[in-house]
């Protein structure tokens, strides 16, 4: 049953890709994100097919662009997730001509309790849904980061009966005036495609901050013997010529720092199958003779974010060893049979007072079946 957590897509490819099959009404993928035409009289989404499981779950995407009002009377964009019976969905429901986010959990396509938020652009860029196995919750964000909980509604029956029979529908419609379109981006992350690089000239006693990009790429290797190598590699780029009496520096109370203190936090997700050992590798590249010599490594499972006072899921940093300029992630299959839900994850590196975290991203839990 895939979990709606495990659907990830920016939309730069310029095609509707397969999790998308069902998009209807001209529909289409273009500049990076998923445009739907609102045209008059015209119904046009941009969907899945009926095979997700929203139970436990949770989806977050970005609304890059509304539909104007024009001179339509009815104008809308949505972020719904639906199943088998019409008009039976939860979601974000955009009223352009009213200017209203409505927080929905419909039957027969109306809910008489919707919550109603008078539409930021900016505090209502990103939109999430998330189900626990008790309550289904609305939030909204300015940056996909910090989250603020809108709505929070008892889970209704049809998620947890609809295993691998739910679909996300963004659509969009409107009754009369200009045609243009809805567009829709990053699907479960914060992560563009983009490459930035950060170069710096120094003389004199000029001062350097500079931040670094970290990369992460996994390989995955399967043989019949149940062999399997993960190994995530972190790439650290950061250029800056000095000359004279330059000086590299992150904070006054700082007497040395060590290279790796301006890196940036990657992303990378976590595919932990519960029952089954979890081994995967971090290794810093680009960086000659680096060692990890004097870190220790941290990271945590959480249901959310620390700011939201997520309840702890698992503490991985036992699991967490150092080897030269590799960092080891080895959870047995004792303890991945402990999971049972998705949650959020970073690992962060820690060397006196300073911090790092390296990494962050979901920790997406595939599910046991032989036991």
């Amino acid at each position: 049953m895939p979990s709606l957590s495990t659907l990830v897509d920016t939309f730069n490819d310029n095609v509707i890709g397969p999790n998308w099959g069902d998009s209807y009404g001209g529909a289409n993928e273009a500049g990076g994100q998923a445009r739907v035409p609102c045209a008059a009289g015209t119904y046009a989404g941009y969907q899945t097919g009926r095979a997700w499981t929203f139970a436990g779950a949770s989806i977050y995407l970005k609304l890059a662009t509304r539909p104007a009002a024009s001179t339509g009377t009815n104008v809308t964009a949505n972020f719904l997730i639906i199943c088998a019976t019409p008009g039976t969905s939860v979601g974000f429901e955009y009223n352009a001509v009213t200017g209203v986010l409505r927080l929905a959990s419909n039957v027969d396509y109306w809910d008489d309790d919707a919550v109603e938020l008078t539409y930021s652009p900016t505090d209502h860029l990103w939109l999430r849904l998330r189900e626990d196995g008790t309550n289904v919750y609305w939030d909204t964000s300015p940056n996909g980061t910090t989250w603020t909980n809108r709505r929070t509604l008892a889970t209704p029956a049809w998620i947890p009966a609809s295993v691998d029979d739910t679909a996300v529908d963004l659509w969009a419609y409107r009754d009369a005036g200009v045609t243009d379109y809805a567009a829709y981006d990053n699907v479960n992350t914060l992560a563009d495609g983009a490459v930035h690089d950060a170069t710096a000239a120094l003389s004199g006693q000029t001062t350097l901050a500079a931040t670094a990009l970290v990369a992460a790429h996994a390989t995955v290797t399967l043989a019949a013997e149940s062999s399997l190598d993960a190994a995530p590699i972190l790439s650290a780029h950061a250029t800056a010529a000095l000359s004279a009496q330059a000086t590299l520096t992150a904070d006054a109370a700082s007497t040395e720092i060590p290279e790796v203190a301006g890196l940036a936090a990657g992303i990378f997700n976590l595919h932990i199958e519960q029952g089954a050992t979890y081994v995967t590798n971090f290794r810093v590249m680009a960086v000659d003779d680096f060692s990890w010599a004097g870190w220790s490594a941290r990271a945590q499972i959480r249901s959310a974010a620390a700011s939201e006072n997520g309840a702890l899921l698992l503490d991985l940093t036992d699991y967490l060893t150092i080897i030269g300029d590799t960092i080891r992630l080895a959870i047995p299959a004792s303890v991945t049979e402990t999971l049972t839900r998705n949650g959020l994850w970073d690992l962060e590196m820690t060397n006196g007072g300073t911090v790092v975290r390296l990494l962050q991203g979901r920790a997406i839990v595939s599910l046991e079946v032989t036991r």
